[in-house]
């Protein structure tokens, strides 16, 4: 399957909207039951955005969206500044293609060049591909909570994994710059 990366835009979120309704509807890598709409799918690409996390889609050669993938906060709390989470989806027709190893990929060297230190995956419903495609990239995993989501009549683990980031543990960030600054440090 032929596809590029670009930073996402507003222009998208249609798409977007599109790939995680259907996630909510039939898959576990969001806990998330109720679809949300294009507004709220809006607010939430702006408040990522608006913080300066990176945000990016796969078009494929047709320049339709196939898939997305942003980091964001793993918690507001200023202490955690340095630390992301990941979150990719990806349309049915693009899963097991290579769509989501790149998106993950480039949304780890981006957010390496913004100097965040560490990042961590919370794939719910401990979803084999997902930990696969995590793995490959040289995250680690970092523990499973076993019944934290309940969908489809189900329980539902979920697995964390982490990868350091750049100099990761290993020397002191630098104050006064991004991501520092974030969440009132």
């Amino acid at each position: 399957m032929s596809f590029t990366l670009r930073d996402a835009s507003l222009a998208d979120i249609p798409a977007i909207t599109d790939i995680y309704s259907e996630s909510v509807r039939n898959g576990v890598a969001t806990y998330e039951i109720a679809v949300p709409d294009q507004a709220e799918m809006t607010t939430r690409f702006s408040t990522i955005t608006g913080n300066s996390y990176p945000y990016i889609v796969a078009e494929d050669a047709d320049g339709m969206v196939i898939g997305y993938a942003y980091a964001s906060a793993f918690r507001t709390r200023s202490a955690y500044r340095f630390l992301v989470e990941d979150s990719i989806y990806l349309a049915p027709e693009a899963r097991g293609r290579g769509v989501g190893k790149a998106l993950l990929s480039e949304l780890i060297a981006r957010c390496t060049d913004l100097g965040f230190r560490q990042m961590v995956a919370v794939i719910g419903g401990a979803h084999p591909a997902s930990i696969a495609v995590h793995r490959s990239t040289g995250f680690v995993d970092c523990g499973t909570v076993k019944g934290s989501g309940y969908k489809f009549g189900r329980w539902l683990d979920t697995t964390f994994m982490q990868l350091a980031l750049g100099e990761g543990l290993d020397t002191v960030p630098a104050d006064g710059v991004y991501p520092d600054t974030l969440y009132g440090a």
